[in-house]
């Protein structure tokens, strides 16, 4: 009798751990591409160039762009729902810090050599304040359908490489919700955030 109430209490805990963890199936393209261009202004949406995954969970380019952003779908394997799109100018500078990861380099070490390939002038950043968008959201207000994510948040980062608190008049903390500040200043990182107040 023992063994078997052992028996249920360990199906039901790995029941409640398996309800709890994100589903790593892929999804079809169409509603990978539909996620990823959430974060994008609408009027850009359609014409921004998208990488997924294919059905072994390989990253792929998903549809060529005709614009001058690039989204990134939602990874399958990480919890909650999070996407974003860039400018172009950079993807270098992106697709860089993917290949690293997948090479399982640390974020400490991704940091590392894209500096020192920054500084050689072996990565190209941009020459001009890049845009980012990412919008996140928790799984249950996700629609596995149709692509949608209800209630989810935005986040804004402007990519400045090399930027100063005394070259831009940012601060490098955020004084008050919302406001923009500057993140890891004076280094090829050094990008603007901007995090509106949740309603």
């Amino acid at each position: 009798m023992k063994s078997v109430i052992l028996c249920i209490v360990f199906c039901f805990s790995s029941f409640l751990v398996s309800s709890q963890q994100k589903s790593s199936e892929i999804l079809p393209s169409e509603v990978q591409i539909t996620t990823a261009v959430l974060p994008a202004p609408e009027q850009l949406r359609e014409g921004a160039m998208v990488y997924g995954y294919d059905k072994q969970g390989k990253m792929i380019i998903l549809r060529e762009g005709t614009n001058n952003l690039v989204c990134i779908a939602d990874d399958p394997t990480r919890k909650g729902i999070s996407v974003s799109c860039y400018s172009k100018k950079l993807d270098p500078f992106m697709s860089r810090g993917r290949a690293l990861a997948a090479e399982g380099k640390s974020e400490t070490e991704k940091r590392e050599i894209r500096r020192k390939e920054a500084e050689s002038g072996e990565l190209i950043l941009p020459d001009a304040p890049s845009m980012t968008y990412i919008f996140s959201g928790t799984e249950e207000n996700y629609d596995r359908s149709t692509g949608e994510l209800k209630d989810g948040s935005l986040r804004y980062v402007i990519y400045i490489p090399y930027a100063t608190v005394e070259s831009t008049g940012l601060p490098d903390k955020p004084h008050a919700p919302g406001m923009p500040w500057l993140m890891d200043p004076g280094t090829h990182r050094a990008h603007i955030m901007i995090t509106p107040p949740q309603n």
